[in-house]
């Protein structure tokens, strides 16, 4: 009887401790390997299950975050991912440490990176994962974020 409970029991337990709960939808761990995410917050994303992306305006991204390595430099990549297709997101500055981090990242210390992405008029209206990762001077994520989102018409309303 007990194992019937204990079993089910630290399923769940495994698999929240895969998902970040915050004040938005909810975002999963990808594969954070060098460090662990805080939080992540998209504006606009308040208690919503995708987070609306508004075509013309910027979307706004802050990820809290505590490495687990020293590193002298912090890349951010960003892949949307519709279904089963990945596609890489140019930055225009992908350079974390000019973007709210102080490099070079150390142990044990917290970070908050703020990414602005401007969602073109020209994108369709569809459901879409956002994957965000914030690299190493080796190329290994420190943070992975997935993040359910919705581009959407700037006249949206939640």
């Amino acid at each position: 009887m007990v194992s019937k409970i204990i079993l089910p029991l630290s399923v769940l337990v495994l698999w929240c401790s895969c998902l970040v709960t915050c004040e938005n939808a909810i975002i999963e761990d990808c594969g954070s390997v060098d460090g662990s995410i805080v939080k992540v917050d998209v504006a606009g994303c308040e208690n919503l299950d995708r987070c609306p992306l508004k075509k013309g305006l910027n979307a706004t991204l802050t990820a809290t975050f505590t490495s687990n390595v020293n590193s002298n430099s912090l890349k951010a990549v960003v892949h949307g991912q519709i279904g089963p297709i990945s596609s890489r997101f140019i930055l225009p500055n992908p350079n974390a440490c000019t973007s709210g981090v102080a490099c070079p990242i150390k142990p044990n210390e917290s970070y908050t990176y703020v990414l602005n992405i401007f969602v073109k008029s020209s994108y369709p209206r569809l459901n879409v994962g956002i994957k965000f990762e914030l690299q190493d001077d080796q190329g290994k994520d420190v943070i992975c974020a997935l993040i359910p989102a919705k581009i959407v018409n700037k006249s949206y309303t939640n």
